[in-house]
């Protein structure tokens, strides 16, 4: 999965593609790359960043879903609110990637009835004050109990169970303890959950706590974190670095596997 954000503020890439223009070739040049699926994203929810208003957000998205909808990747859409869910399944939106895990009013209501995908990510507190002080008396168990939560009101509301997934939200609410927990017992989150796991850990804090690099210099951590969570059963990887990740990815996986297989 290859992150478009179209904002000015984005922790790591904001202000790059916030042009329709430059985010429609930022678009080519990841299928060019081999991206799987394209997620789009017109809010910065990076620490200490006040929310964007409705109508901002959807003047940021909409031009660029519309653009890329033909483009033969799926597009992921990540927002949480129900609003700009509406507007972008109207505009044949593949998924939905909802970093307050749908508990906004209305945000199961806005997805129920479509075919879409959606991924359901936890986050303790809220944006401008999450990394402030992360506390859990243990961060799997809860995390897990959160998830299984929000899995079970999809399932009220009569969602079908293949079209979620969970992501333990990396970098959302977590100290860099928190984060390697959550990571070191992705197979543990997917056993449990008996769901695919989206993993987003590409340039954040907890690779930059181990390697000591500043933010344009986490491509090699990033991409450890990215095999590190393949290797556990991660089925979407959520990433900046496409091509190299994809390159990564496949030398790993012909390690791995029968060479006559691939």
């Amino acid at each position: 999965m290859g992150i478009l954000n179209v904002t000015p503020d984005s922790f790591s890439d904001g202000g790059n593609y916030h042009a329709l223009e430059f985010a429609i070739s930022r678009a080519e040049q990841m299928i060019a790359d081999g991206v799987d699926i394209i997620d789009i994203g017109g809010e910065s929810t990076r620490p200490g960043i006040p929310p964007v208003p409705l109508d901002e957000e959807l003047k940021r998205v909409m031009p660029l879903i519309y653009a890329l909808r033909d483009c033969g990747k799926p597009l992921s859409i990540d927002t949480y609110k129900p609003e700009v869910m509406r507007e972008a399944l109207i505009a044949d939106a593949d998924m939905i990637n909802d970093i307050n895990g749908f508990r906004a009013p209305g945000a199961i209501d806005a997805v129920k009835d479509s075919t879409a995908g959606l991924c359901i990510m936890h986050m303790q507190g809220e944006p401008q004050t999450m990394q402030q002080q992360p506390v859990y008396d243990d961060v799997v168990e809860e995390v897990t109990a959160f998830l299984q939560a929000r899995v079970e009101a999809f399932k009220t509301a009569g969602v079908d169970h293949d079209r979620l997934c969970i992501d333990p939200g990396f970098g959302f609410g977590k100290s860099v303890e928190h984060n390697y927990a959550l990571l070191r017992n992705t197979q543990k989150l997917i056993q449990t959950l008996d769901l695919p796991l989206l993993a987003g850990m590409s340039r954040k804090s907890m690779i930059g706590a181990i390697t000591g690099k500043p933010l344009d210099q986490r491509l090699a951590g990033s991409i450890g974190a990215a095999l590190a969570a393949a290797a556990q059963g991660a089925m979407i990887i959520r990433v900046h670095d496409v091509a190299e990740t994809v390159d990564a990815l496949n030398v790993w996986h012909a390690g791995m596997t029968d060479a006559t297989a691939i």
